[in-house]
């Protein structure tokens, strides 16, 4: 609970650049869920473009034996944006696996492109009445918000992996580049 709140805080506590999208929930009618908008735009955007940066022969490079392959995190982050926005959507996760089956990089771009089309609709007419509505995931139910601002959090935790992929190749990741 106590992490629920603290996403809730920090989300409605978004720059004020980031903080009304185009063509997202209106601020004024849903704060919330625009607030949730405001935060998966832009994330999304590094990780897009941080998966088109590193260049193919990378893909398979591990900076330790036991962490994923740079694309294989690519291949996670599209698995787990399917299996969140299918439970907040009420639906079935129309591809699973990705990780384990997609191994080059123009696939596993587009692999993550399409998982990420596939969450839009939903992060953009997201409704604060309808956060608080019980969707399946894990095996049990949990209220449409935790499951939109945990993928949210699921995303920026990966992100951080890849930031780190990315600056041992000498590569800068896209969140810098604006700075």
């Amino acid at each position: 609970m106590r992490c629920l709140v603290l996403c809730l805080v920090l989300t409605t506590l978004a720059p004020a650049a980031r903080a009304q999208q185009a063509k997202g929930p209106d601020a004024a009618t849903n704060p919330l869920s625009a607030a949730i908008y405001s935060q998966y735009v832009p994330l999304k955007g590094f990780i897009v473009k941080s998966a088109d940066e590193m260049p193919e022969a990378s893909y398979s490079f591990k900076p330790a034996p036991t962490v994923r392959s740079y694309g294989q995190i690519i291949g996670h982050l599209a698995d787990s944006q399917y299996g969140f926005c299918a439970a907040a959507k009420g639906e079935k996760s129309p591809r699973e696996d990705i990780e384990k089956t997609v191994t080059t990089k123009a696939d596993l771009i587009k692999a993550l492109n399409d998982s990420f089309t596939y969450c839009d609709g939903l992060y953009a007419t997201l409704q604060d009445s309808k956060l608080a509505d019980k969707v399946a995931l894990f095996g049990g139910q949990q209220a449409r918000i935790f499951v939109v601002t945990l993928n949210v959090a699921h995303n920026d935790e990966h992100y951080g992996n890849i930031v780190t992929y990315l600056r041992i190749k000498g590569l800068v990741p896209p969140s810098s580049m604006q700075m």
